[in-house]
Formats: C-alpha cells, structure tokens, sequence
C-alpha cells in the first residue's frame, strides 16, 4: 500500500508555480536544416566593400585601392560574369589580406578553390592566354616606360590619399574593435624614397616616426597628375598601346577613387577633362565584367 501511494506521489516533485512559469517556455523540436550551400559554378571575387550609395544604384566596384586594382586588371583582360562579394572579413581571407579569387573546381563538397591576389594572373592566362613578351604594349620602350608609371601611381598619387584618410578612431577600433572596412598603410612606408626618422639619423634613441612634409606630398601629387594627363593625351590607351596594360588597370583604378575622394583631391583629376572622360569610358567596361554574387543564388 505504501509502495502505491509513493508511485502516485513523488517524494521529489516539480512545484506548481514552477510548473506554471515553465509553461509559457514550452520545448519545442524541430527537424535538423538542410544545407543551403550553393556549390561554385563561376569565378567569384572576394573584395572590400564598395562605397556607400543610395538604393537602386548600388556599385560592385571596391573602394579599396588594391581590391579595385585587380577589378579593372580582370576585366580589361577581358573576364566577364564574374561576381563579387564584400561580405568577407580580413581573418577570412588567405593570408589575412584580400583580394581573393574563388573559382570552381571538381571537390565534392563544391567550395572551390582560394586564389591569393599573387596567383590570380595566373589564372587570367589559363583563362584568355598569355601575353606576349611586351605584355600588351607597342614596343620595349613603352614596356620599360609603364614601370615608371606605375610607381608614381603606387608612390606620389597614393601617398596622397594615404595622407587624406581620417585617423584611425580610438573608439572604433579599440573599444568595439571592429576591423577596418579597408586596407591602410602608413604614408612613410609609401614614400620614395622613405622619410627620415623623427629621432634622427644621428641619434642614440631606437629610430621612431617619421619626418615629412603634407605640403611637398600634395605637390608631389598634383604633378603627378598633371604628367599623368598630359602623357596620355587624346589616346585610347596611355602609352599610344593597341588595347589596355596592366597601366591602364593601374591608372583606371586610381582615378576612379579619386574622382570620389575628398575635394582637395578630387578637383586636381578633375581640372583634367581628358583623364575625366577616359576614367567614365574604362568604368563602363570594367563594371559590366562584375555582378554582385547575391544576384547569381
């Protein structure tokens, strides 16, 4: 008898106000998700976002220098139907640095392959073909001649927009620690040749800093923009080429960030009506090679 009514009774049970409060928290089951993942079937461009803008007249084009850089270098090599996406961080990508280029490949699972930045040349030859000994320009000459170029883009022009970004803010960084939105080097790391040290070269004190002048930085610049008009002239292509160089990638993607820059920067390109109409007919090619990737789920 007294075995039944301790069946019917427990000594440890729940009590009601408990019970009654965890009935408006019901457990519920539900059947485990399927994978949504989409396999990789065209070439996919990880990026820094692009600039911000209004809706209906989103861009695919990073604002990113080095991002944009290889932008225009896949499509003035003629790629097209490639899709972009910006929703990757820096600790997601290869080396902790992006670009990175996702292409199909015959793994089960359908993720592809992760292409560095440096090995995405590669890819372009195995692609369209490689280039000739010239690489696209006229002569020796003009070869020889766009390595110049180039580093005074990647020098006097980019120091420039290094030296217009804001500083870095403490609160963003190092209280809510959210990663940077694009890649920033230091103006003394750009510089050729580099800057002195603030402590000097003569100094017993470790080097630190560096000792530069903002004023010959932006005079640097506006005569690199001004050479970089007048060395293009009305041509299709700078250097007199038959059809765009690894220059005119360079050159385009320059322009392009500049011509959205801050006024200062901006108004210099600007003044140039030859760079301006060149950089508008370079971007309509070089944005229909790119569609943002959430248009090809």
């Amino acid at each position: 008898m007294s075995a039944t009514t301790t069946d019917r009774h427990p000594l440890l049970s729940v009590p009601q106000p408990l019970v009654k409060l965890f009935s408006y928290f019901p457990l519920k089951t539900y059947p485990p998700s399927k994978s949504e993942k989409v396999p990789i079937v065209s070439p996919r461009l990880w990026i820094h976002p692009p600039p911000p803008s209004v809706p209906g007249q989103e861009s695919v084009l990073s604002a990113d220098i080095e991002c944009l850089k290889w932008q225009a270098h896949i499509a003035l090599r003629g790629l097209h139907d490639v899709s972009v996406r910006w929703d990757i961080s820096l600790d997601g990508a290869l080396d902790g640095r992006l670009p990175n280029l996702q292409i199909p490949s015959g793994d089960v699972d359908g993720d592809g392959e992760l292409l560095a930045a440096h090995n995405i040349p590669t890819w372009i030859d195995e692609n369209v073909g490689a280039l000739d000994d010239l690489e696209g320009y006229k002569d020796i000459g003009s070869r020889d001649e766009s390595h110049a170029w180039i580093a005074l883009l990647e020098g006097d022009v980019h120091a420039a927009l290094a030296l217009a970004q804001p500083p870095p803010s403490f609160f963003y960084y190092s209280v809510l620690q959210l990663p940077p939105s694009t890649t920033q080097r230091p103006v003394e790391t750009i510089l050729m040749p580099p800057p002195a040290p603030l402590s000097g070269f003569s100094s017993p004190l470790p080097p630190y800093g560096a000792h530069f002048s903002p004023n010959a930085i932006t005079a640097r610049y506006r005569d690199a923009i001004a050479a970089l008009s007048e060395r293009l002239g009305h041509d299709d292509w700078f250097l007199g080429s038959s059809g765009p160089t690894a220059l005119d990638a360079a050159a385009f993607a320059y322009l392009h960030v500049l011509l959205h820059a801050e006024d200062d920067l901006r108004i210099e390109v600007a003044r140039r009506v030859n760079l301006i109409h060149w950089e508008h007919r370079v971007h309509e090619q070089v944005r229909a090679a790119f569609v943002s990737y959430r248009a090809t789920q």
